[in-house]
């Protein structure tokens, strides 16, 4: 019901802005596309990038946003772990498979498609090149399939346009050699298109254009500048197991897994500078807009290291101490499983102690922090709850000034340069003695419920 209720909203969205644009309407051919969309944003892995995304993304307002945004992520090779198989009969004739890499097919075999070319423009791509995935891979995929499905409906001009909105889609773009950002680039290859495919825009609509598509790349990632940091931390834990597809497996993920998806998120947001997370072309948006969206990004940059360093922290420790157990050992494990409704099993937090606050906390960062920690996200995740009640545990007894030192041994594990025993050793005696004792009362439990078991057996016989 909900598959065929989102194919109907698609399917609505299509035809709407379609005759908006002043396009043809053919409900059959429409209902096929929407059914690809729909059946590709549903894959397996898809935790952030679903249907409910491209129809955020795309708002209501502005047509071409709408089919922009509903095109925008249909390939995405890291999440689907390649191709899905329902479009990649339309993007055979443009990209073949070098070594495990997709590679835009030489001249000489590139089909004379104009569709393809006029995509190929706005985005700069050229015969031969290797698509990365963190270079518009994607993105250009994805748009290549837009202009294809699109072609019996709408003028090359206009899809244009749906293809510049793709475009500004790709994400975390530094400024150019030349000291150009991604956004006048597009521009400038835009004014290009604008000719070679004499699509009729005069300049002031070619800079409309741009302005659109930052809008839209803008509302993409918008969850960057939420308000309140939670809801930031909600959708990163709705991207992780998307690369992560360990996680999926919900109480059998092993505690190695989690930590390097933890690893992984981590070492992407201190990579990442929140100067280009948002784009602006033309004071779209504004200056004060602008501002204010990149101060909430580095606020919340800053909330999500520090929270998913003292998680790291967190994991290094039940990690190293699994090691006396053996290597893969599931995190539900060490901390119990996830609760199910209408079960009541024992977990780890039920064997610890109500830690008061050993260090005074010194800035609102830290408040808030703690606060995430110990109340949690806003939302619980299908593979993780939302609080944390080991890591509030340590990060009250060792306090965060002893973090980014804490922090660095634990890498230092991670890494295999020191081992387990090694680690342990720094860390807080007091804490591992009660994580640990914590582990055994957690076995206990089970050995006694076990037990149970056997005496009701017993009874019963």
């Amino acid at each position: 019901m909900e598959l065929f209720a989102e194919q109907k909203r698609c399917l609505d969205c299509l035809v709407s802005s379609i005759e908006q644009l002043g396009g043809r309407v053919d409900i059959p051919k429409l209902e096929e596309i929407a059914e690809l969309i729909i059946q590709t944003m549903r894959g397996p892995w898809r935790y952030f990038h679903t249907s409910e995304h491209i129809f955020e993304v795309g708002g209501s307002v502005d047509p071409i946003e709408v089919l922009a945004a509903l095109f925008h992520d249909l390939v995405y090779v890291q999440v689907d772990q390649g191709v899905s198989f329902n479009i990649s009969s339309a993007l055979c004739p443009f990209v073949k498979e070098v070594r495990s890499q997709l590679v835009i097919r030489d001249e000489t075999e590139l089909p004379n498609d104009a569709m393809y070319h006029l995509v190929a423009s706005v985005f700069g791509f050229i015969p031969g090149k290797a698509l990365s995935p963190f270079g518009g891979q994607n993105e250009f995929l994805s748009a290549v399939i837009a202009a294809k499905s699109l072609e019996p409906f709408l003028p090359a001009s206009t899809i244009a346009e749906i293809a510049a909105c793709i475009e500004a889609t790709i994400p975390f773009r530094p400024v150019s050699p030349s000291g150009l950002s991604a956004i006048e680039l597009l521009h400038q290859r835009l004014v290009s298109a604008n000719r070679d495919f004499n699509l009729g825009w005069s300049d002031a609509q070619t800079v409309e254009i741009v302005k659109r598509s930052v809008r839209l790349a803008n509302r993409d990632v918008e969850n960057f500048a939420s308000r309140n940091s939670s809801n930031f931390l909600d959708n990163t834990w709705n991207l992780m197991p998307e690369t992560n597809h360990e996680l999926t497996n919900v109480n059998s993920y092993t505690v190695a897994g989690y930590r390097r998806s933890l690893q992984k998120m981590e070492g992407f947001l201190n990579f990442l500078k929140p100067e280009l997370v948002f784009q602006q072309f033309m004071q779209e948006p504004d200056d004060e807009t602008y501002a204010n969206l990149i101060a909430r990004t580095r606020k919340n940059i800053e909330v999500a290291k520090l929270y998913l360093g003292i998680k790291l922290i967190t994991i290094a420790i039940l990690e190293a101490l699994s090691y006396r157990l053996g290597r893969d050992i599931p995190l539900s494990t060490m901390m119990g499983e996830l609760r199910a409704p209408g079960f009541k099993t024992s977990v780890l937090e039920d064997y610890l102690p109500n830690q008061q606050i050993a260090y005074p906390l010194e800035t609102q960062l830290e408040k808030e922090v703690l606060n995430l920690l110990a109340i949690g996200r806003n939302q619980e995740s299908p593979y993780d709850i939302k609080n944390s009640p080991v890591a509030t545990f340590i990060i009250k007894s060792i306090g965060f000034a002893e973090t980014e030192n804490f922090l660095k041994k634990a890498q230092e594990f991670f890494a295999g340069h020191i081992s387990s025993e090694e680690f342990l050793s720094y860390c807080s005696p007091d804490v591992i003695d009660t994580i640990s004792s914590g582990v055994m009362k957690l076995f206990d439990s089970r050995k006694t419920a076990l037990g149970k078991v056997k005496f009701v057996h017993q009874t019963v016989s």
